[in-house]
């Protein structure tokens, strides 16, 4: 799934390449990832000029002459800006634009492309209830989050009402980097672990970034992200070395997910323990 580092790669090639561009025509294969009627989602975005797109999470966010593009790739998928005549066989929305070139938009499960009128992004859509960005979140509002909140701390890290854009993908190394045990109780925890945990998620999210993100997500111009698995450090690497002390990496159950730790480096104590999730 992409998170993050994928969706800031994505943000970054589409300022690139797509600004000022016009869109001639919207075509929509399938209709159940909008969230208006086809006619009224080609009706907005034809004729309409491209924008800036940011980030909130795990969405993209598009702003355009004809309104906001909202576009999240689900579980996966891929958006390419190729040459009109180089068609993929699988597509669910395509852009057609000037110059010849078109955005294909390709869920693998679950994906959404929305449209959401100017200056209603706060107020409507799957934005409202979405937490600050991961990365954009500086240390004293970071300790005002996690102050008086309860549960364990890799609930909380995923909750994107919290906090945005962190998945299962990142979040086992960035509790491995911090030192934190996932089933760690939130009042647990000291200053100085809160304060190497907000340094954490910086730390492992810039990684991929700076990588191009995960190697299992592509490009608009279908290059592959140059984080791959031997980038991880105890994240899927079950029965390999932990590569702080060599302890083997072990997979264990926390609540209804699974966590990759190294036992010696994030250990729990049971006074640390907090059986109630968020």
């Amino acid at each position: 799934m992409p998170e993050l580092p994928e969706i800031v790669c994505r943000s970054r090639e589409m300022n690139e390449l797509l600004c000022g561009r016009t869109i001639s025509r919207v075509d929509v294969r399938q209709p159940k990832c909008l969230n208006v009627s086809v006619k009224a989602f080609a009706g907005a975005f034809e004729g309409a000029t491209i924008g800036a797109t940011t980030v909130r999470g795990k969405w993209l966010v598009t702003e355009t002459t004809g309104g906001t593009l909202l576009i999240n790739l689900g579980m996966g998928g891929e958006l390419l800006y190729v040459d009109r005549d180089a068609t993929p066989e699988k597509w669910h929305v395509r852009f057609d634009l000037d110059e010849n070139m078109t955005l294909f938009v390709n869920f693998w499960w679950f994906g959404s492309t929305h449209l959401v009128p100017t200056g209603r992004l706060e107020s409507e859509g799957p934005l409202a209830g979405l937490g600050p960005n991961a990365l954009d979140v500086d240390l004293k509002a970071f300790q005002r989050m996690l102050n008086g909140r309860r549960g364990r701390i890799k609930s909380y890290l995923l909750n994107q009402r919290h906090l945005a854009g962190i998945g299962n993908a990142y979040i086992h190394d960035i509790l491995f980097s911090a030192g934190l045990h996932p089933l760690r109780a939130i009042p647990t925890l000291s200053t100085g672990e809160i304060n190497g945990l907000h340094r954490a998620i910086r730390a492992e999210l810039e990684r991929s970034i700076e990588k191009g993100s995960a190697s299992y997500e592509v490009g608009l111009l279908g290059q592959p992200g140059g984080f791959g698995a031997s980038d991880l450090r105890v994240g899927y690497r079950e029965g390999k070395p932990c590569p702080r002390c060599g302890t083997c990496v072990e997979k264990i159950k926390t609540g209804s997910t699974a966590s990759y730790i190294c036992p010696q480096c994030q250990p729990l104590d049971p006074g640390e323990v907090d059986e109630k999730e968020l």
